[in-house]
């Protein structure tokens, strides 16, 4: 298991809410609700309004989440040698860089930075770093996340009690 899926399976159920379900549930309604803004050429009224608070919130709580584990995980991992093997890397490297794209969006919502673009090359921005998000974050660190890292190296063994939860999936898994 990796250390992004032991982090997630740890503290149940607070870590799974906190690290991952509120992060996918908001890029998700970000996502759909941008698309019903762009397909109606929406710039007021309440979905609007919605979209631009949570992204808002999504781009600060990303960006929080994101340097608690840097300092609590990512730190300690890199001074102890702890990364299990570079699927684990990548899984949390992604994680923690998806407020490169999120924290612009809060910004932008903010009229902090692109106060000089145009509406529409706002809406593309906009699409782009929603869509950057949706690629590090849902279609990169997650099932990087999810892999077995001992079927990419027999190194991956001395944490036993991964060794051991491993072998007790694939004990399921075979049943």
């Amino acid at each position: 298991m990796t250390n992004y899926m032991s982090l997630i399976m740890a503290n149940q159920p607070w870590n799974l809410i906190i690290f991952l379900a509120i992060p996918i549930l908001m890029i998700e309604a970000i996502t759909i609700m941008e698309f019903f803004i762009v397909f109606k050429r929406q710039t007021s009224g309440t979905l609007v309004r919605i979209n631009k608070l949570s992204s808002i919130f999504i781009g600060f709580y990303f960006t929080g989440i994101s340097i608690y584990l840097l300092n609590t995980l990512v730190i300690p991992l890199s001074q102890t040698g702890g990364w299990l093997t570079w699927v684990d890397v990548v899984a949390v490297g992604f994680y923690i860089i998806t407020p490169v794209f999120l924290l612009p969006l809060a910004l932008m919502e903010l009229g902090l930075i692109f106060k000089q673009k145009t509406e529409e090359k706002r809406i593309k921005i906009r699409f782009g770093l929603i869509s950057a998000a949706i690629v590090v974050f849902c279609l990169i660190a997650m099932p990087f996340g999810a892999l077995k890292p001992s079927m990419f190296s027999n190194s991956t063994g001395s944490d036993k009690m991964n060794t051991q939860m491993d072998m007790k999936m694939d004990m399921k898994m075979d049943q």
